[in-house]
Order: C-alpha cells, then sequence, then structure tokens
C-alpha cells in the first residue's frame, strides 16, 4: 500500500462483514475475538448482528509457536470464554490475517476448552504472506503492503474504530 492511499472505514467494513455472516446465524454461531483488534470487531459485529449473548475474547500470547522470538506482550484481559465450546459453530474474528500463526494459536487454545463443530475465520483485512495453511472464512479487504509495513486497527477515544499503517 502506498503511503499516500487512503485506508478504508473500518466501521463500513465491520458492518460489510455483519452481513456476511447474517447467514449463519440459524447455526447458532459463538464469536470469538482475538485480542485486541479482533476482540474490538468481535463485540461490534455482536450489536450488528443482534446476539444477545456473551462474545468469547481470546489471548494467543503463550500459544504462538514464535513466542521466544516475540516475547511477552501482556493483554488487558484474560482468555474469557462464557459458552460451552462443545458441538458448537465457533467464529473466531480478527482484525487482521497475514501468516496464519494467530489464527493457528487460537485454534490451539479453542481446543483447551472444548471441541468445536466448526471454527470459521473472519477478518478485516487479509494481507497474504501465509506461513502456514490458514485462509479466512469471510473477508472484506485484501491489502498488499511492503513487508516493513502494519496495519494496525486501534479504538478510538469515540469507541469509533479505525485503521493505521506503521512503517517499521
Amino acid at each position: 500500500m502506498h503511503p499516500n492511499d487512503t485506508l478504508p472505514d473500518a466501521e463500513a467494513q465491520c458492518r460489510q462483514l455483519a452481513e456476511l455472516i447474517r447467514p449463519l446465524l440459524a447455526q447458532d454461531p459463538a464469536l470469538v475475538g482475538i485480542y485486541s483488534g479482533g476482540a474490538w470487531i468481535a463485540e461490534r459485529l455482536s450489536e450488528l448482528l443482534g446476539l444477545d449473548r456473551e462474545t468469547g475474547l481470546i489471548d494467543v500470547s503463550f500459544y504462538r509457536d514464535d513466542f521466544a522470538e516475540k516475547g511477552l506482550h501482556p493483554q488487558v484481559k484474560p482468555t474469557l470464554i462464557p459458552f460451552d465450546v462443545e458441538g458448537r459453530h465457533i467464529i473466531l474474528v480478527d482484525d487482521v490475517l497475514y501468516t496464519g500463526r494467530t489464527t493457528r494459536a487460537a485454534i490451539n487454545e479453542l481446543f483447551d476448552y472444548g471441541r468445536p463443530a466448526s471454527v470459521s475465520l473472519a477478518v478485516l483485512a487479509d494481507r497474504g504472506g501465509r506461513e502456514l495453511p490458514v485462509a479466512a472464512t469471510w473477508k472484506v479487504w485484501d491489502v498488499a503492503l511492503e513487508t516493513k509495513q502494519s496495519l494496525v486497527l486501534e479504538k478510538q477515544d469515540d469507541g469509533q474504530l479505525a485503521w493505521r499503517l506503521e512503517n517499521a
């Protein structure tokens, strides 16, 4: 992505993602957001889809296979799965899909809570660059970034979600 390119409206992307997921509601899925951006999106999706149950939140820090390389980045909240995972259709939610390692770690942790009927993945942005065979079931934006660039989802003071581009 060129530095002068305008980043899309993350709130509009959440609405698009909700409409893509809506047909699955008949299966009574449970949302599980990956901290931090995915947790924010999962909470927003829950509102948009009118889900009256709690959303699961997952911190994959200790489940990553590159933990020693990345180090500990403690999250504000611990993993919270307030429903029975066994036999449920789970929608993992994240902000950006890149290498697939975060998704793999989330699935590993999720299975510590039980064996779901299915696990699907919903993301706002897919930047390619997979190191593992992971694909999003639902995505709203394919984005090409330079290797040293990162796409960061932020929750602004007014509660709205917005993208920011970082250069390493």
